[in-house]
């Protein structure tokens, strides 16, 4: 049977193999094959920065974050919008042309750098590029180990570029190693070298990530939370998304439940003020375990 979809990004997948029919996590084969054309859109954007960096040209901080953003867009259950993920690549589709517009020379680019279709062509286009696209199964396993990798970092950058951190060196990396990726020329050697560069990369997002925090909430101290359930509705904010929890914390007056990995004394439990109780679980990779804490009430003053 022909497969409707391929994707194998998580660890959930189906059978250990790769989702064909429809996502385990219930991502759909017409999303899943736009989320395949909006990565290959990107490499091919990430071309083009990578070729006018190389000429001199100073990437604004806007395709910086588009390129980012793109990225995050395809991890795992962070967008199944299938209109929005079509909005995001007919705007890097545009963007697109407007760099290569200032390229001296063209010829060098590969193919993903100067297609640009129109939307009713997008899912016959999406066939053609997803991750089988790659014949060779070590070159395909590392440029999607890469690829995952980036994902990783896009979503350290993301959430410190929303809390106003950027870091030029890691977006020219993230960049210059998705453009890799489309490079028939490199060997498994080569392809290898770049996935320790990219876990290098990794590192220093962590560390932009963690600054973006400290710098606006303070450092973090061992808070104890309620890890029971309540009986009123709660929020649920996942990951690293302390912008997105300070903002609810302003806005509402419910019962919180957070997944997070941070709780910062100082700047978000004094914005909680309005809230009975604070409860956290914490992320652990590998699957919905959670961790066993001691159960206590935060109650504010």
């Amino acid at each position: 049977m022909e497969n409707q979809m391929f994707c194998y990004q998580c660890q959930e997948t189906a059978g250990c193999s790769g989702c064909t029919r429809v996502g385990v996590c219930g991502k759909q084969p017409d999303v899943a094959a736009m989320q395949d054309l909006l990565v290959y859109v990107t490499k091919g954007i990430s071309a083009v920065t990578t070729t006018l960096r190389q000429e001199g040209v100073e990437i604004q901080p806007a395709v910086n974050h588009m390129i980012t953003l793109n990225l995050f867009t395809t991890i795992t259950n962070a967008n199944f919008s299938k209109e929005a993920i079509i909005a995001r690549i007919q705007e890097t589709l545009s963007e697109k042309d407007l760099l290569l517009s200032k390229l001296t020379n063209i010829d060098a680019l590969p193919e993903a750098a100067l297609w640009n279709g129109s939307e009713n062509e997008f899912a016959a286009k999406a066939a053609t590029v997803g991750i089988l696209s790659t014949e060779n199964e070590d070159i395909r396993s590392l440029r999607e180990l890469i690829t995952y990798g980036l994902k990783g970092l896009s979503a350290y950058s993301k959430h410190a570029n929303v809390l106003l951190q950027d870091n030029e060196e890691i977006d020219a990396f993230m960049q210059r190693a998705l453009a890799a990726t489309l490079d028939d020329s490199l060997s498994a050697d080569d392809l290898i070298a770049l996935t320790l560069e990219t876990g290098k990369y990794g590192v220093d997002g962590m560390a932009l990530l963690d600054n973006a925090n400290t710098s606006t909430y303070g450092n973090p101290e061992i808070t104890k939370v309620n890890i029971g359930v309540g009986t009123r509705p709660g929020i649920l904010v996942s990951g690293h998304d302390l912008r997105d929890l300070e903002m609810l914390l302003k806005q509402t007056q419910v019962w919180m439940y957070t997944l997070i990995l941070k709780c910062f004394q100082h700047t978000i439990i004094p914005l909680s003020k309005n809230i009975q109780t604070l409860s956290a679980t914490m992320e652990m990779h590998g699957g919905n375990k959670k961790r066993n804490l001691k159960a206590s009430t935060v109650r504010f003053s």
